[in-house]
């Protein structure tokens, strides 16, 4: 089985439910040891991957602020689960665009995948019980926005999108799991917590593979990744930082004190 193609083929899925059952089949094929990734498949740049049409996506500016009534906290359940969408194929097309990489590097982002879609398939299922599905509000593309302008290298993508965007989730998740707390939608807590564990794994992935692919280039790990922030994000990468989860997800003292230094 060609783990670049069956994981293109899940990436470029506009179904919902067909990509989960791709994801599905392809962390089955890794865990059978049937996966072949030394084959090669031809390489594209992907603007738009699969996606259902709705939800309709508009620019972040355009999304009015969500306020604390019970349409609001729908909304915003609404919000993370289409971050769990993207995240699905932002870890499909790691899998599929670097194919110059070690075994491991493949294996681990078709975890990636597969616990994406279980925590997908976790907020959908609790928005269906309130009477909503995804793709029922608009939506924002920025996580897919940065994935796809870090096509270009696997250091940039390690560095900018699980050790940036998804970390951010680190850093948001305990104050939104206290707005719950205190809301008609408790159950939220306990699915953040889920997601939270598990993305504190995505993230020390990440870590770990942006700085094996810094030292196999000589390169200067937080010099470099100061360099891709100025380069792609500018300044509006601030704390608050969760320092406690970026620890456990593999950031060391100097790259905490650099985030804090910003």
């Amino acid at each position: 089985m060609n783990a670049f193609e069956l994981a293109f083929n899940a990436l470029m899925c506009r179904s919902v439910t067909d990509k989960i059952k791709l994801v599905n089949q392809l962390h089955t094929f890794k865990d059978q040891l049937n996966l072949n990734y030394q084959a090669k498949y031809p390489i594209i740049s992907v603007k738009t991957p699969g996606r259902p049409e709705k939800p309709n996506l508009v620019r972040f500016q355009s999304i009015p602020k969500r306020d604390k009534s019970d349409l609001g906290f729908i909304k915003t359940i609404h919000a993370i689960c289409h971050i769990e969408f993207n995240a699905i194929n932002l870890a499909l097309d790691a899998v599929y665009r670097f194919q110059d990489m070690p075994n491991g590097f493949y294996q681990d982002w078709i975890k990636v995948a597969f616990e994406e879609s279980q925590h997908f398939q976790l907020l959908n299922n609790y928005l269906i019980e309130l009477g909503y599905q995804y793709g029922d509000f608009d939506a924002h593309n920025g996580l897919w926005k940065m994935t796809h302008e870090t096509d270009y290298d696997v250091l940039a993508r390690m560095a900018l999108v699980p050790r940036v965007l998804e970390a951010r989730g680190l850093d948001a998740t305990p104050k939104i799991q206290k707005r719950f707390e205190n809301s008609n939608f408790k159950p939220m807590v306990g699915l953040l917590d889920i997601i939270f564990n598990d993305e504190i794994g995505h993230v020390k992935i990440g870590n770990t593979w942006y700085h094996t692919l810094c030292q196999q280039r000589s390169l200067d790990s937080i010099q470099t990744f100061d360099q891709l922030i100025q380069k792609h994000i500018g300044e509006s990468l601030r704390g608050p930082f969760n320092i406690e989860a970026r620890k456990l997800a593999g950031f060391s003292e100097k790259e905490l004190n650099y985030l804090q230094a910003l």
